[in-house]
């Protein structure tokens, strides 16, 4: 009786140890399609012998030996619904950024109220959605934000150099964002490069990109009332 049951899980196991090493030699070998690129996860999909690949923060399809990749979305015709979209959307849910591997230090700090609750915001000083990000901003209290300056657009890097080499950085952020008022900060030594380097490696692609104390992210312009109600979870500041 013992061995009955004993065989199931031993085979299990081993079933499961071909099915990890199918699945990193699959990932091995798109990796030689993508240098410099994470692959972030391979799984094998129950449709058609795929393999699921994210990269980028997309997914792409491909055969075992990684000889065709597939773009584009496995549907369901019984629901009409994209099966592929779904595990974007889960991937997007599942994923965290540590607010504390962020270069905080270069941030323009910002604390409302009694600052206890934390956000953290990439932001490119030329990017509308930035602005109108700000006027919500301007609703929360009992946070403190650290704006991460991320000039990715054309032409932000000039404008964010004079807002970080002003006197006061803070006054002449909230100045060009809510008012229009151009910085007058003279060229000095920036930690620009690295926050651009710092949002690359945390696969930062647009702004704003807002990060919560829980490591949640959320790419794009949203309502104070969004904002609220996920900061209503959130770790205190140090």
């Amino acid at each position: 009786m013992r061995l009955k049951l004993t065989f199931p899980a031993l085979l299990l196991c081993i079933l499961s140890g071909a099915a990890l090493a199918d699945e990193a030699t699959v990932k091995k070998e798109v990796g030689t399609h993508f240098p410099g690129e994470k692959i972030e996860s391979v799984k094998k999909t129950p449709y058609f012998g795929l393999y699921e690949v994210v990269v980028g923060g997309e997914i792409l399809y491909t055969d075992e030996k990684a000889t065709y990749f597939f773009f584009g979305h496995v549907v369901d015709p019984q629901t009409r619904q994209s099966l592929t979209s779904e595990r974007l959307q889960q991937i997007k849910d599942a994923r965290r950024i540590s607010i504390d591997s962020l270069p905080l230090d270069h941030a323009i700090k910002t604390v409302k109220g009694n600052g206890k609750r934390r956000l953290a915001v990439f932001s490119d000083p030329n990017c509308p959605y930035c602005k109108r990000l700000e006027k919500e901003l301007t609703k929360i209290t009992d946070v403190t934000i650290y704006t991460l300056l991320y000039p990715i657009l054309n032409g932000s890097l000039p404008t964010a150099t004079s807002i970080w080499c002003s006197t006061n950085r803070l006054k002449a952020w909230d100045d060009f964002m809510l008012r229009d008022i151009a910085p007058t900060g003279k060229n000095c030594e920036t930690p620009l490069e690295t926050l651009v380097q710092a949002g690359k490696k945390n696969g930062i692609n647009g702004t704003p990109t807002l990060i919560f104390a829980d490591g949640s992210i959320i790419p794009g312009m949203i309502t104070a009332d969004t904002i609220e109600k996920k900061l209503s979870g959130g770790a205190a500041a140090k």
